[in-house]
């Protein structure tokens, strides 16, 4: 790429430069590699490297807690949104999906949007497992099919926003947490009607 400084001919002397900018990596060397690995931090070539680190002291002092208070999220569930919908990621697929859906044995796995909720809420809202439904929230609704399951509690709904087909992120809160003015994302109130089937 017309970058200087690569003309390396070996990676041993990637290794050595390394060893020699960064303290922790002072004895590590290609050689002594080949060996069966060290571990950082060690310092010179008779160092045996740290299997373990902390365990006589902390390496950089004791960490310093700070304790807070709970403060729930913005939106919480009431009559209208009784469901707690909070967010994440599934197995076979990561983010927005735009590498892992490109694969067909992982969407194998999972190839849409399915909503998982709990047995005791899919029986009062009358779902099965093969029923279309809706999620709606007080910014918008998105369609889902759904998975009946006690993974999650009774009162939460799960979803993932992997498919762009069934935007997640347009059902969730625009507040953010007043200290780290974090987008709180992952959590919003919910509810869920089932779609009539044609």
């Amino acid at each position: 790429m017309g970058a200087k400084g690569f003309d390396y001919e070996h990676p041993s002397e990637i290794m050595d430069e390394i060893a020699g900018l960064t303290p922790s990596y002072g004895g590590i060397s290609f050689e002594r590699l080949e060996d069966g690995g060290l571990q950082w931090p060690c310092s010179t070539p008779e160092h045996p490297g740290t299997p373990i680190l902390h365990t006589k002291q902390f390496t950089r002092g004791k960490g310093k807690f700070m304790p807070i208070t709970y403060r729930p999220s913005e939106e919480l569930p009431d009559d209208e949104y009784p469901l707690l919908l909070t967010t994440g990621r599934r197995l076979f697929h990561y983010h927005t999906g735009t590498m892992t859906r490109k694969t067909e044995g992982l969407n194998s796995f999972i190839n849409r949007e399915m909503v998982q909720i709990n047995p005791l809420d899919a029986l009062k809202l009358e779902l099965n497992p093969d029923d279309e439904i809706r999620v709606i929230s007080r910014r918008g609704e998105v369609r889902a099919g759904i998975e009946v399951t006690e993974i999650v509690p009774k009162g939460v709904v799960f979803m993932t926003f992997h498919f762009a087909e069934t935007p997640t992120n347009t059902l969730t809160s625009h507040s953010v947490d007043p200290v780290t003015q974090t987008p709180e994302y992952k959590v919003c109130a919910v509810r869920i009607e089932k779609i009539p089937r044609l």
